[in-house]
């Protein structure tokens, strides 16, 4: 992003970065969830090799993917994404803040949300299972909230309640 800035061509520069970050969202996405079926299915059928520590050091590795992940999701499409959202064009909003709700007069001055709330938006999701105090304004994003849910929900639930039984044997 620091090197858009020093570029003539940044409105170029900066539809590129947003693709290549979509396209990594969704192989690591695509990755995260094949890693996560693997283990469900090692699982299932029990004489996989896979001992206790290995399935709950593998369900972290899945839940921390899954909320870095979607965070930079909620990142990109909010607002227009990173750019839009700095340089104060209006785009469609797809979740509200908190601080969208305050009067003008309590906003801190010029807030915009930065990569650290979406942090925080996808690591509630992952935790929660539900929005906490920031709320999905879209069916778009209401439905990723529900993928990222679903998949914190069945790595914890079933991968690592599962680990944690092996281990306590």
């Amino acid at each position: 992003m620091a090197g858009v800035g020093l570029s003539r061509a940044s409105t170029r520069w900066l539809r590129i970065e947003r693709r290549v970050t979509l396209v990594y969202v969704l192989l690591v996405g695509a990755g995260t969830v094949a890693t996560l079926a693997y283990l469900v299915v090692a699982m299932v059928r029990g004489g996989s090799g896979i001992h206790g520590l290995q399935l709950l050091t593998s369900s972290i590795a899945v839940w921390v993917m899954n909320v870095l992940m979607f965070s930079l999701l909620y990142w990109q499409v909010d607002r227009g994404g990173p750019g839009p959202r700095w340089s104060g064009a209006t785009a469609q909003t797809h979740w509200l803040f908190p601080q969208d709700g305050l009067p003008a007069d309590q906003r801190p001055p010029g807030w915009r949300p930065v990569f650290a709330d979406y942090l925080f938006l996808g690591f509630s999701t992952a935790t929660a299972f539900s929005p906490t105090d920031t709320l999905p304004l879209t069916p778009r994003a209401k439905m990723m909230m529900m993928v990222q849910s679903t998949i914190s929900l069945v790595t914890i639930v079933l991968v690592g309640a599962r680990a944690i039984n092996i281990l306590g044997s």
